[in-house]
C-alpha cells in the first residue's frame, strides 16, 4: 500500500525539499526510454537488499531494459565511483538505496545533468527526482507499541541503532515517540550497530553486561534484531527479555515460527515493491508525468507470532 503521510514526511522533509528541488531543476534532458538501469544497494549481504534486487530484475524484464546492480559495502566513495560508471554506460535510470543521502548529492547531480533519472529507494538522498520508502516512523512506533504492550507497560529497553542514515534514525526516533505514552518503560541503553547480525549481536552483549535487569530490545532492523536474540539467548535470558525488530524478512519470520525464541514481532518493509515502484515512477516521467509528490511512503505492518501465517513475506 503506497500514501503520502504529512506527518512521517516532516520527518524526512527539511533533509530532502532543497536537494530534491535544486536536483530537479538541474535536470538537462530526460530520457525517450527506460531501456538501461543501473541499481545501487549499500550492502548485499544484507537480505533486505538482495530482495530489492529481485524486483529490479522483475521490474527490468517486465519492461524489457538492461539492469547493472552495484553493492557499496557502506561504502560512499563506491556509490560515487558506480554513478560515474553508469554516465559512462548511458544509463536511463539510477534507482539508489544511498549509503550518505546527503554526502551522495554531487554525484546524483552529476547524473541528472547527463539526463539520468535517479530515484532514491529505502532512505532519502538529496537531490533525487523522489524518494520511495518505509513510512520509518511508523515501522519504528508500530514495533515498539508491540514491545512495550507485549512488556505489561513497564521494564528496562534496549534499543539497537544502526548507521545514520535517514529512514535508521526516523524508526528510533518513531520508538522513543511511542516510548513517552509509557511511562513504566526506561530506555536504558542505546548503541549503534553496522546494520547486520554479528554486530547487533556484540553491542546487545556489551548492553546486556551493563544492564541485567533488561526485559526488552527493539532492534532497527532484522539483522540487528536477530543479533539481539543470540545476545539475549547467550547470556540464558530468553525466558526474560522479548525482542521485537523492522523489516518482515524472510529470517525474521522464520524466528517468529522458531519454537521458544525471543523475537516476537517485526514491522514490516517491502525492498522489492520499492524498486518496482521507482522503475514505474521513471516510466511516468519520461511520458511527461512526473510524481506530484517527490516522497512516496509505504506503510509498515506489524507482523506477530499471532499472523505471521497470513503474512506474504519478501
Amino acid at each position: 500500500m503506497f500514501r503520502i503521510t504529512t506527518r512521517s514526511a516532516g520527518f524526512v522533509g527539511a533533509l530532502m525539499t532543497c536537494g530534491l528541488m535544486a536536483g530537479s531543476a538541474m535536470a538537462q534532458s530526460t530520457p525517450e526510454k527506460i531501456e538501461k538501469i543501473g541499481l545501487m544497494v549499500q550492502d548485499m549481504s544484507n537480505p533486505f537488499f538482495s530482495a530489492m534486487d529481485g524486483g529490479a530484475r522483475r521490474a527490468a524484464e517486465e519492461i524489457g531494459a538492461e539492469l547493472n546492480v552495484q553493492d557499496a559495502q557502506l561504502d560512499l566513495t563506491a556509490q560515487y565511483n558506480q554513478i560515474d560508471a553508469f554516465i559512462q554506460q548511458g544509463v536511463d535510470l539510477i534507482v539508489v538505496s544511498a549509503v550518505d543521502g546527503e554526502g551522495i548529492e554531487p554525484a546524483i547531480i552529476k547524473a541528472k545533468e547527463a539526463g539520468i533519472i535517479v530515484i532514491a529507494v529505502d532512505t532519502p538522498a538529496n537531490g533525487a527526482d523522489a524518494v520511495i520508502m518505509t513510512d520509518a516512523v511508523q515501522a519504528g512506533m508500530r514495533s515498539c507499541t508491540y514491545l512495550f504492550e507485549q512488556m505489561g507497560g513497564e521494564g528496562q529497553v534496549l534499543l539497537v541503532d544502526g548507521t545514520p542514515i535517514q529512514t535508521i534514525i526516523d524508526r528510533i526516533d518513531g520508538c522513543k515517540t511511542v516510548a513517552k505514552d509509557f511511562p513504566g518503560i526506561e530506555i536504558v541503553g542505546q548503541q549503534s550497530s553496522n546494520n547486520d547480525r554479528a554486530s547487533g549481536l556484540m553491542v546487545t552483549t556489551d548492553m546486556l553486561t551493563a544492564n541485567p535487569d533488561v526485559t526488552g530490545i527493539f532492534g532497527m532492523n532484522d539483522p540487528s534484531a536477530l543479533g539481539a536474540v543470540l545476545a539475549v539467548e547467550q547470556a540464558g535470558k530468553a525466558e526474560q527479555i522479548i525482542v521485537t525488530g523492522v523489516d518482515g524478512s524472510p529470517e525474521a519470520v522464520a524466528e517468529l515460527t522458531r519454537e521458544g525464541s525471543p523475537f516476537i514481532g517485526s514491522s514490516t518493509q517491502n525492498p522489492g515493491k520499492m524498486v518496482t515502484e521507482a522503475v514505474r515512477i521513471a516510466q511516468e516521467m519520461v511520458a511527461g508525468n512526473p510524481p506530484e509528490e517527490s516522497t512516496i511512503l509505504i506503510e509498515s505492518v506489524l507482523v506477530t507470532r499471532d499472523n505471521v501465517g497470513d503474512y506474504a513475506g519478501w
